[in-house]
Order: structure tokens, then sequence, then C-alpha cells
């Protein structure tokens, strides 16, 4: 890469900012520290980990619709800690490239404007990733930025697994199945590779289990199919989002209910999943310390969609060999681990309950017909790594 050894990555989601950084040699990736700012905490706070030593500070500014002076803030608490002249280039995650990106590029004006008319497709997140890659802009025009997208790994999929049963024009028009967690689902994919070849080789269920969830149909580590389609709520209920839905509960709630589309859109990403079912808590955590009924009766049902998913990506696959958990109650949370594990018993899957419990990379029983796995995820490494695949080298 040209000039420099410091690389930021930028994985923005709908109400925080994770950012990943990173020491750049002879083309690898080597992360030296990482931050995090939550929008939804007063005032805005800056948490930085280096090492074993983590600090937040306060900003002074405030979100709004440009997040120019958050990024000019960020980047002064940055160089108290790290050489920001040898910073290079700022990698940014966006979760919806659509049709028109397959893969990671260097971000310029064109480029921007074609993301940026992807907004409909993810109102939630597509937002504040543009609204970052333009408060760089911004700040330091010359700065080199790339985007990773969370759909372009989905790409390897059917035409018969992304189309909806609607009418073929609408399909034209971009109404089918993107995925989602794409950058996710390749860190995994590429750690199966490394470490588990033989696992790699096969047929293996991911579940990305985070406040955002969904789970992939892999086949030799191409995706094969998505619990997530046209948009994030699909699939599994959330922290928040309510998952699958019959389409006709959203006509009834729009037509005799009374419901405007804002008001449905709003209960649907924010009011339900977990935080709707208990009314208690959109944190699983919580749930399984909570001794009420409701949320156990949330926990219960996150479990069987999650299992039942499961079941539908054997279907796409025709077979199953093994599956791996990962985000943070994928990688943290034996008890909801054994929960779908034991709704999947029928397919001969055991699990061992001291190696769960110790969140093992391999928990599968010495019985099971499945392999069972844990294995934590890095996104922003992903993004580092596609960030220096795309630009410039030195000569």
């Amino acid at each position: 890469m040209a000039n420099g050894n410091l690389l930021l990555t930028f994985n923005a989601g709908s109400s925080t900012v994770k950012i990943g950084l990173f020491e750049t040699k002879a083309d690898k990736a080597r992360r030296i520290g990482k931050g995090l700012i939550d929008f939804r905490r007063r005032p805005l706070t800056f948490h930085l980990t280096q090492g074993p030593t983590t600090l937040d500070r306060s900003l002074h500014t405030d979100a709004g619709e440009q997040l120019h002076q958050v990024v000019d803030e960020t980047f002064g608490i940055l160089s108290a800690h790290f050489d920001m002249s040898t910073l290079s280039a700022i990698g940014h995650r966006v979760v919806h490239g659509g049709d028109l990106f397959t893969g990671p590029v260097p971000l310029d004006e064109a480029r921007i404007r074609d993301i940026e008319g992807l907004t409909a497709l993810a109102p939630l997140h597509q937002p504040q990733a543009l609204r970052l890659i333009r408060a760089v802009r911004h700040l330091r025009p010359a700065l080199a930025q790339t985007a990773s997208f969370d759909t372009a790994f989905h790409a390897t999929q059917s035409d018969l697994v992304r189309r909806f049963a609607l009418p073929r024009a609408l399909h034209d028009q971009g109404i089918k199945r993107y995925g989602f967690h794409g950058l996710s689902y390749a860190f995994i994919a590429a750690e199966l590779r490394r470490h588990i070849p033989y696992t790699a080789a096969g047929k293996v269920v991911v579940a990305h289990l985070g406040s955002g969830a969904s789970l992939c149909a892999l086949d030799k580590g191409e995706s094969r199919d998505c619990s997530m389609g046209f948009s994030t709520l699909d699939g599994i209920p959330m922290a928040t989002r309510c998952g699958a839905l019959d389409p006709g509960v959203l006509l009834h709630l729009l037509g005799p209910k009374g419901r405007t589309l804002k008001d449905a859109e709003d209960m649907l990403y924010h009011k339900s999943g977990l935080i709707g079912v208990s009314g208690i808590s959109a944190d699983t955590r919580d749930l399984l310390k909570d001794p009420r009924a409701e949320a156990r009766e949330a926990i219960d049902l996150f479990c069987l969609r999650v299992a039942g998913e499961v079941r539908r990506m054997a279907t796409t696959l025709g077979g199953l060999d093994s599956i791996v958990f990962t985000a943070g109650i994928g990688e943290h949370q034996p008890e909801i681990r054994a929960a779908i594990s034991a709704h999947l018993a029928w397919l001969g899957l055991t699990i061992d309950s001291d190696a769960n419990a110790e969140n093992a990379t391999a928990i599968s029983g010495a019985d099971s017909r499945i392999g069972v796995f844990v294995i934590p995820t890095d996104e922003e490494q992903v993004i580092a790594d596609e960030a220096i695949s795309v630009l410039p080298r030195e000569r």
C-alpha cells in the first residue's frame, strides 16, 4: 500500500460504529487496537482498547446529520496513541451492495453515489456508513477509502434461492434475496479453511447470533443461502427485529389497524424480536437471568426459530456436516447453544456439556453425527484485508 502503515476500519451499525486499527506490513493487516462509539449514549463516548489498556473519552460534539466533528474528535483522540501521520487508508463496512457490488472497491465520488442509491434497501445502516465516508472525505479528501459489502459474499447464491414468488418483473427490478452479515461469514469460511479444512470442504451452517442475527449455508466455503433476504428484518427473531413475518400481518396493520408506514417500520425494526416478545429486554443475558415467563418465552422462541432455520439451510445444501456458532450470543452463551442443539437432536446432533460451558472451539459430543463449533468472528479483519487487496501497492 502507498505511504504509511496505519489502516483504520469503520464498521457502522445502525447505532454504533466499531473502529479497527491495523498495522500493515507486506500486504498483511495486524490489529493493534479497536474502538467503539455508541450513538445511544449521552454524552457520546469513544471507547478505545490498545492491548491491555482501555480508556473512555467523552466527545464534545453530538451526532447529527453530518459526522464531521465526531470523526474529527475521534482522529484527535487516536493521535495521542497512534501516529496518525502514517494513516494510509480507511476501509468501511457497507451493508448493501445490491447487484452493483460483488466485492470490495476503492471509493470515488461515482461509487459513493451508487452506494447512496441503495439506501432504500438498507434504511437503518446505509446512511450511517455514508455519513462516515462523507466525513472522512471532508476532513481528509486525499485519504484513500474503500468499501466492503455485507451482501457481496452471497453473490454465489443461485438465482432460484434468491428469488421470491412474486411477479418476475419485480425480481428484475431488484426485489430479491440478498443476504447479509457477509463479512462475518467470509471470516468464518476463511477460519475453517485455515484451521479445520475437512469441515471447510463440507456442508456447513453458520449461525451469526448477535443483536442482529442470521444464518448462512456454506458449501465448500461458498454461500448457498442466508436467512436474511431482501432486508435485515428477515429470518430469525433478533434483539429488536421481528425476523420472518407473514406479509398478511403487515397488510392487516397498515389496513384495518390503521398503522402508518413509519409506525410499522419502527415497530418491526425497534420494538419486536426479543424486546417485543418479552417486554423486558432485548439482551439474551438479561432474559436468561430473569425468572418471568415472558423472558423464558422470548428465549425459547429465539432458539426454536434458529433451529428451524438450520433445517431449512440443510435442505438448500442437501445435507449437513457441521454447525458453527459465532458473534456475541453464539460465542459466549452456552445456554442458547444447548437449547438450539436440543431442537436438532433428531439429526443425531449432540454436544459435550463441559466443552460447551467452556466456549471451546469444538463442542460436539463424541457420538454426534454433526460437528458443532464455536468460532469468534472478526468483521474488521475482513474489511482491512479487503482494503489492502484493492488499493495500490508500493512498487
